[in-house]
């Protein structure tokens, strides 16, 4: 007994000490900061992932009572309710709570990684592998200071149900069968996503049943309570079977009835469709296409938004070692402990899930590595602790271990040193959207592009069109159309999308928009429908007003965004890309600007040096705001037949090379030269930083 208390006491030792490590390397980013006004709201700071202004949404309608479960705020999602029971809870303003909840929630996931070094009987190991786990390089950036998402908890979650597992299998207690199905429970609750990685579990279990324990009927009862939990249905339902099942595994009398229990339980998840949203993510990420016609009745090809993101795309394999383990040397080092450990403790193989899911990073983005960090810090935590165990001396042991520590532990914290990542809205972005909030109403909409529309719906308190929940092709072409295209086009498209979209919202059907506007504007070829917009059109009676967010950082993505409407919908050809450069620097060098890229302005002929190439200037524009703030447009003519534009934004310190369509699109026509039809918008708010534009018609 006395072994025991002292084991345990060494146990909540460990924890706090890994805890407190993880929590305060989390507070550098804080310190490095502070006093940065830029990302400070209301003397607090703001959130630095654009997904965590969607749980923010419904955590502040749910403290404001809002019932509304058909808008499109998540006030029944968990994130959100445990948000606002945390906010309820605490003395502190709302935004501060966001902020820092990922740092308190996220290093909770030293416990499970300790409490399975605790099963093997190694808890040093478990310490160090704590110590790493908890800062790895993608653990922390998914995890650090503001970054407010479901990421806090979807490590920490697994890894629970892995312990679980662990201790159900080494302890065959029937009170750790409940507990791995409520974990399932409590994970899938936390996050919906969380099928394959149930499933892969699962399927482990199942494998090390045929191999091993064919004989032993606990791992029946283990299989068909977890297959209960893991069913695709609601929470409620399956918490009630899990308790059922439990209890007629805790009565021997009914061990009869078992395979007929565990074939119902495999009956209950596929007639239930509990594959159905694996297979939707193994399809989203291992073969993305870069069209897709999205169930489209006329065809249409849409441009998949899975080709823009940039944590679904392909990564090198130093990139991919560094975010696991802090380097290459460290990674290869894990690999080597980890297989190691498999082979001492046969019971870690139920760990692969894990680290078979962080590995598809490799192929299926980068957002996956993370799901490797803990169980791979456990590897190299293994192999110092049984180098550590071969020297001579308990001293040399501490020292060994200690260095070692140190040593796998200093490229993560240069990485968390370095790694200052700005907050999703700054300052003067943040007044805007407040300012539009005093102006519009909820039910308004605001059109902008997909990676703004979470902070937009929770600092302006307005509808968006897309966010980033919502950005399917469908629902990027017409957002696209409407930046990219001439001012008449645009309006058009507005008021008809989101007219549509209220539509679509009151009798919650789904389907593309834009093939409904064809049809009903009796056309059977879309690109017909998109030419009429050129005419005088009947569009649908006005219900609310329409906000045009027109943001200077959108400059940096406008190719991409003109990617989505740059399509012809009937074929999913794409169609000649505009051109459009943004220089990132520049250097006067007399007689030449050179603007990057092999790309320059010779002064001397008023051309453009592209490369090897020149080709004369259509027009060259000079935007300049005086001290009023007041934006200033000269613009001079130079050669009517030529095709390229040169914007030179003189507070921005930065050059735009455009051609003729881009010149003329709504975004730069608004934002850059603030050019508009009186008869179609009206200037609202005004900002260097952000323009917003109201929809007359």
């Amino acid at each position: 007994m006395k072994q025991i208390l002292q084991e345990n006491k060494q146990t909540l030792l460990y924890i706090a000490i890994a805890y407190i490590f993880s929590v305060a390397m989390r507070f550098i980013w804080v310190f490095q900061f502070q006093d940065y006004a830029p990302f400070h709201f209301h003397d607090t700071f703001m959130i630095n992932t654009n997904d965590g202004y969607f749980w923010a949404e419904g955590a502040r309608d749910i403290l404001a009572g809002v019932k509304d479960i058909n808008s499109s705020s998540p006030i029944e999602s968990a994130p959100s309710v445990l948000t606002a029971f945390f906010a309820k809870l605490l003395p502190f303003k709302f935004e501060t709570v966001i902020f820092y909840m990922p740092v308190f929630l996220s290093s909770l996931v030293v416990i499970p990684i300790i409490l399975i070094a605790k099963t093997l009987k190694n808890l040093e190991m478990g310490l160090i592998a704590a110590l790493l786990g908890g800062i790895a390089w993608s653990y922390y950036n998914r995890t650090m200071a503001g970054y407010y998402d479901s990421d806090m908890l979807n490590i920490v979650l697994p890894m629970f149900l892995l312990w679980s597992i662990i201790w159900a299998v080494n302890t065959q207690k029937n009170i750790y069968l409940l507990v791995t199905a409520l974990d399932i429970l409590v994970y899938r609750w936390w996050y919906p996503q969380s099928y394959s990685l149930e499933f892969a579990f699962f399927a482990m279990i199942l494998g090390y049943v045929l191999i091993f324990e064919r004989k032993n009927l606990y791992y029946y009862k283990l299989l068909a309570i977890m297959m209960f939990a893991m069913m695709n249905g609601d929470g409620y339902i399956r918490f009630i079977l899990v308790v059922g099942a439990y209890f007629l595994f805790t009565n021997k009398k009914y061990d009869k009835y078992l395979f007929y229990i565990l074939g119902a339980s495999i009956f209950a998840f596929l007639i239930t469709g509990g594959l159905t949203p694996i297979w939707h993510q193994i399809d989203g990420y291992l073969f993305r296409k870069s069209i897709s016609d999205e169930g489209s009745g006329l065809g249409l090809h849409f441009f998949t938004v899975m080709q823009t993101v940039r944590e679904a795309g392909h990564i090198s394999f130093e990139t991919f070692a560094n975010r696991i383990s802090g380097s290459v040397i460290t990674f290869v080092l894990s690999l080597l402990g980890y297989g190691y450990l498999i082979y001492r403790h046969r019971i870690m193989l139920f760990s692969l899930p894990l680290v078979g899911l962080g590995f598809v990073a490799y192929v299926g983005g980068l957002r996956f590595t993370v799901y490797a960090v803990p169980v791979l810090a456990m590897g190299i935590a293994f192999l110092i602790t049984q180098i550590a165990d071969k020297m001579p001396t308990k001293k040399l042991r501490y020292l060994s271990a200690i260095a070692f520590t140190l040593l796998i532990l200093l490229p993560n914290y240069l990485h968390i040193q370095g790694y200052k990542v700005p907050t999703v809205f700054n300052t003067d972005e943040v007044k805007v959207l407040e300012a539009l909030k005093h102006k519009a109403q909820r039910k308004d909409y605001a059109v902008a592009w997909w990676d703004y529309g979470f902070p937009i719906r929770y600092y302006a308190n307005v509808h968006t069109l897309a966010d980033g929940a919502q950005h399917s092709g469908a629902r990027n072409f017409p957002i696209s159309y409407i930046l990219t295209h001439p001012q008449e086009q645009s309006a058009k498209m507005a008021r008809l999308d989101v007219e549509y979209d209220v539509k679509r919202s009151e009798t919650n059907t789904t389907g593309s928009l834009i093939e409904k506007m064809t049809k009903d504007y009796g056309f059977n070829d879309t690109n017909d429908f998109l030419l009429s917009l050129q005419t005088d059109i009947k569009l649908p009676k006005k219900t609310r007003d329409v906000y045009l967010y027109l943001p200077f950082r959108m400059l940096n993505i406008y190719p991409t965004v003109a990617l989505f409407s740059n399509l012809d919908l009937m074929t999913g050809k794409e169609q000649k890309r505009p051109f459009f450069y943004k220089s990132r620097g520049l250097k006067d060098v007399g007689d030449k600007i050179l603007l990057g890229n092999g790309i320059a302005i010779d002064k001397k002929t008023s051309s453009l040096v592209l490369g090897a190439k020149k080709v004369p200037i259509r027009r060259f524009v000079k935007t300049a705001y005086d001290k009023q703030g007041k934006l200033h447009v000269n613009s001079q003519l130079i050669d009517f037949t030529a095709q390229l534009s040169v914007i030179y934004m003189r507070n921005y310190g930065a050059f735009l090379i455009v051609d003729e369509n881009t010149y003329n699109s709504t975004y730069v026509q608004l934002f850059v030269l603030e050019h508009y039809d009186k008869n179609l918008y009206e200037k609202v708010i005004m900002s260097p930083s952000v323009k917003i534009y109201k929809l007359k018609i």
